[in-house]
């Protein structure tokens, strides 16, 4: 059995793109952004950053902020019916109103 090609950005030549009028500099503001715990906030990863992002698999879902580990956060997510956390950087986040 061979080993599987590719690495966690594999299949997402689509899920990654921007559209071209969201092109250009990353805004600071959403780099920076500062979430509390128990703010709901919506997974859509910044193709421009990898760095701090999420499995594509989760793009899409919202969750829960439960803490800050560094410079990141904690998100807890329902997969199906198991909970699980992920740890993400504030780029990829979208703040969902409750």
């Amino acid at each position: 059995m061979g080993k599987r090609k590719g690495g966690y950005r594999r299949k997402t030549r689509h899920l990654m793109t921007k559209n071209a009028r969201d092109k250009g500099k990353i805004r600071l503001s959403a780099y920076f952004a500062e979430y509390k715990n128990g703010d709901k906030v919506a997974l859509v990863a910044e193709p421009a950053v990898q760095n701090g992002n999420f499995n594509p698999r989760f793009h899409g879902s919202v969750g829960t902020i439960t803490g800050k580990q560094g410079e990141c956060y904690n998100v807890a997510i329902k997969d199906g019916n198991k909970a699980k956390n992920v740890i993400v950087h504030p780029i990829h986040l979208i703040r969902c109103l409750k």
